[in-house]
């Protein structure tokens, strides 16, 4: 149950953050913010703490699927995706937000468009390995239900 929520929270999270063009949003409030990774208009601020819930909640899941012998091709494929989701979340921090969040240098109309790209190219790949995650978590649980009440 935590990793589905957690998961919901994170992709959910994402598709606001994609609706409303939230790396545009970062880069025209710079100048009125200081430069902090946490400061106000951070999005690191409501995803960090529950992270560390998503992600152990989804491993507790998929290891109590594997031992109650669930479908070792669909964890699998939700580790994977899960994997992909939280690598592309550290490139998209790493070349984007910190860039966006914690720079005082000028960014030039160009790089705030490569920056916004790069964020939403990178945003619509984890959306979609998270999509995978929770579909392949759910069809995990549910083949690990059926294992142990049979």
């Amino acid at each position: 149950m935590a990793a589905r929520l957690g998961q919901m929270h994170w992709f959910f999270g994402n598709v606001y953050e994609a609706m409303v063009d939230m790396p545009q949003l970062l880069a025209d409030a710079r100048s009125h913010r200081v430069p902090k990774l946490l400061g106000a208009g951070s999005p690191l601020r409501y995803y960090l703490p529950v992270a560390p819930l998503t992600l152990a909640g989804t491993a507790a899941s998929l290891i109590d699927s594997w031992r109650s012998g669930g479908d070792r091709r669909v964890i699998i494929a939700a580790a994977v995706s899960m994997a992909s989701a939280t690598a592309l979340t550290a490139y998209l921090v790493r070349t984007v937000n910190l860039r966006l969040l914690r720079s005082s240098e000028p960014l030039s109309v160009t790089e705030v468009r490569g920056l916004v790209q790069t964020w939403h190219r990178g945003n619509l790949a984890r959306l979609l390995a998270l999509i995978v995650a929770m579909w392949a978590l759910r069809q995990a649980s549910c083949v690990a239900d059926s294992a142990a009440n049979a």
